[in-house]
């Protein structure tokens, strides 16, 4: 698509200073790691009877070092050459050359992603600023809720009140629970009293859904089933009389789902979106939009079709990636639940090359991309069936001259439509087709966003990230997990998906080349494979070099050695240059601190589960799972969250590794700094021990708090404490015996 403007629609530019900084960086800590790799291959040449420390925990340390230094030097892509990008909807041609939008809204239980929260995305997605007659929203209920579906209508109900006071005051906050909870105040008395009006539709609304709410419940108690319903498609619309008022499009969608059948999750919901939308809409862009991620800035659809209508990038462009950010994140954000690595430092870096990663949510991406419109006109009619099934309907879709029924017309086609796209969500559709393997969503891991979009990459397509500035607001708002439990809980579903692409057919290393460039597969393969490679290295220095240290054997080398000062510049530099990288995105030294502590307990805890989870499936040892992350916290966990204070009332999975690790270095850098004042150790050779153990007990101190401050709400429960002893006495025998 081309547009008649000769200004360009949007800008790239990098930052020479930030890439000189990052490339010299590079260049001289790898030639650090390198007189490392010496010093430590050395080790294994000389005699055993002058060597002092035991092969084993010098085996283990090296290959952890070796581990850290392979990861450390895939990241290296996202610093290489980042780019950043400034787009200008304003040159955008008319909206009646404007492409239509199908927007995918998934959510699968009301329990944990309470619906009026839903509702909010929903209605902020259906006040977007575009043509409303080329707008279409999907709702995807995959637990088939009636309250889910109660409140669609109540929604489209309010929405005749909402979008005519969104357009007609050009308000800019269009999810109603945020502009309403600020207060207002405005000499245009007209613009008040619609407000107030607009306001009151809006409390009517949630009042009715609560009800509903409150009755479903009792009504689905020990009934309702959300893996085994059958397939429900509805067209939402409104009142006869309130049809003056334009409307996009509003569908509630609820696939079939089976005990018989596997059901994907999240990829097979939307595949089935892909499919259903393509015959009651089939509009060429898609806008994929979780639950709880409201439409913060509503012209986020026309700042990603300044991409989509550069000549240039859009023949091969499939997505625009925007950020996941979050309206609840606290100054302090102890858990790090901005992710501020990712959306600051590793996406720009992608985008520098060949793009950013698909990230689940916040992209608009083309049609074409994911169901593989441009098929051949020659190709036979078994060959599309058994690609994308047994649907007449679906494949026309498929071609680029494809006329849809009008779904607008009463009547014959809109019924036949309707139970056409009921075949397309049955269980049984995707049997014996490529839906998973070659089209649509990839099924090959539970992170299924990121393996299509590597896939999607390494078949030729780019991607493009949009961030906003400074001084714009974000395009897009959610709820971010604010209490460790459901931290850690996403962890293990993430890690657990990341690991699976990793070690199945399409791992980055293998998949890749030729198919992508170099330093665009070592970003890939840096997010697949970090769960794993720092786990294994974590868990080995929190307990080898303090194990050592209680007994008096040295891993490192004496401070008068040259070699001690690479050991330290290896350790400073990698601390200083992710320093430099949290204040040159504008956040303060704690939230440096902050990003340590998470990095690390995550490392042990979920990182290890997931990595574990995604190995055992491998083996055929354990069946795939979806742990949907839980959209509420009690006021309690959020207000310890605000306060900067760790909630440590989490499952027992996470929580017993970290009382146990806290433990056993305290106990060890007691005695082991005892043995040298005491008892005539060598401080010299053990200095390095030390300063790891204490840099590890410093950074993670809150768990030391938590441990002993008895009248602190979010502490470790005193059982954990108590098995923690035991395991700490377990490690400390075990070391004695070993080294």
């Amino acid at each position: 698509m081309a547009t008649s403007s000769s200004l360009p629609l949007h800008l790239s530019h990098g930052n020479k200073l930030t890439t000189f900084i990052n490339r010299s960086h590079a260049v001289l800590h790898s030639i650090a790691i390198a007189f490392l790799i010496h010093y430590r291959v050395s080790l294994f040449f000389q005699d055993h009877q002058t060597r002092t420390t035991p092969i084993a925990p010098l085996v283990f340390v090296f290959a952890s070092e070796l581990l850290l230094s392979f990861i450390w030097f895939l990241g290296r892509a996202y610093v290489w050459s980042p780019v950043y990008r400034t787009v200008f909807p304003e040159r955008l041609p008319s909206d009646e050359k404007l492409p239509a939008i199908d927007v995918f809204i998934c959510t699968t239980d009301p329990n944990k992603e309470p619906t009026i929260g839903v509702m909010n995305t929903l209605l902020s997605a259906m006040a977007l600023d575009y043509p409303l007659d080329k707008l279409r929203v999907y709702l995807s209920d995959d637990g088939g809720y009636a309250i889910t579906l109660y409140a669609m209508r109540e929604a489209r109900r309010f929405a005749m009140f909402w979008l005519p006071f969104c357009r007609r005051f050009d308000i800019k906050t269009r999810c109603p629970e945020v502009y309403f909870s600020r207060t207002e105040d405005s000499k245009n008395s007209d613009f008040m009293d619609e407000r107030r009006k607009t306001k009151e539709q809006y409390e009517l609304f949630k009042e009715r859904v609560r009800r509903a709410g409150e009755e479903c419940k009792f009504k689905d108690n020990g009934v309702h089933s959300t893996s085994n319903h059958p397939s429900c498609i509805e067209v939402i619309e409104g009142l006869l009389e309130d049809q003056i008022i334009e409307m996009p499009l509003l569908v509630y969608v609820s696939r079939e789902k089976r005990t018989s059948h596997f059901h994907h999750f999240k990829a097979g919901a939307v595949n089935a979106l892909l499919r259903v939308s393509a015959v009651l809409s089939n509009s060429p862009y898609i806008l994929m939009l979780d639950c709880d991620m409201y439409c913060n800035d509503p012209t986020s659809a026309r700042q990603a079709m300044c991409f989509h209508f550069d000549p240039h990038m859009s023949p091969s462009l499939a997505f625009v990636q925007f950020p996941q950010a979050f309206h609840d994140i606290s100054k302090n954000d102890i858990y790090d639940s901005e992710v501020r690595s990712a959306y600051t430092i590793a996406w720009p870096g992608l985008d520098g090359l060949k793009g950013p990663v698909l990230s689940g949510t916040n992209f608009y991406i083309k049609r074409e991309a994911l169901c593989c419109h441009s098929i051949r006109k020659d190709i036979e009619l078994r060959e599309l069936k058994d690609s994308f099934g047994p649907s007449n309907e679906f494949i026309k879709s498929l071609r680029r001259d494809y006329n849809r029924p009008n779904f607008n017309d009463d009547g014959e086609d809109s019924n036949m439509l309707l139970e056409e796209a009921k075949v397309l969500a049955s269980s049984s559709y995707e049997d014996h087709t490529k839906w998973g393997k070659e089209v649509g969503f990839l099924y090959d891991a539970v992170a299924e966003d990121y393996l299509t979009g590597f896939v999607m990459q390494c078949k030729g397509w780019t991607s493009a990230y949009v961030a906003p500035s400074s001084t714009t607001k974000p395009p897009f708002l959610g709820t971010s997990t604010t209490n460790l439990n459901d931290l850690l809980t996403q962890g293990i579903r993430w890690g657990s998906g990341l690991v699976d692409v990793a070690i199945s057919r399409y791992s980055p290393l293998l998949y890749g080349p030729p198919r992508t460039s170099f330093l665009h597969l070592m970003g890939y393969a840096e997010l697949s494979l970090f769960p794993l490679l720092y786990c294994l290295p974590l868990w080995c220095f929190a307990t080898i070099p303090p194990l050592c240290l209680l007994n008096g054997i040295p891993l490192y080398p004496k401070v008068s050695d040259p070699y001690f000062s690479v050991f330290l510049f290896i350790f400073l530099s990698a601390l200083s240059k992710h320093l430099h990288e949290v204040l040159a995105t504008g956040r303060p030294i704690r939230k440096w601190i902050n990003e340590q502590r998470i990095w690390m307990i995550k490392s042990v805890t979920c990182h290890t589960y997931g990595s574990l989870d995604a190995i055992l499936k491998k083996f055929g040892l354990r069946e795939a799972s979806f742990l949907t992350t839980n959209k509420v916290a009690a006021d309690e966990q959020i207000e310890l969250y605000r306060e900067g204070k760790f909630d440590f009332r989490a499952s027992t999975i996470f929580i017993q590794p970290l009382a146990t690790i806290m433990l056993l270095n305290s106990t060890c850098v007691a005695g082991g700094v005892s043995r040298m004042m005491f008892m005539g150790g060598d401080w010299k050779k053990m200095l390095g021990q030390v300063l790891l153990s204490g840099y590890i007990i410093v950074m993670n101190y809150a768990v030391i708090e938590g441990m002993v401050m008895r009248n602190y709400k979010g502490r470790i429960p005193s059982h954990v404490c108590v098995l923690s002893i035991v395991l700490c006495l377990i490690f400390l025998s075990l070391g004695s015996l070993l080294f």
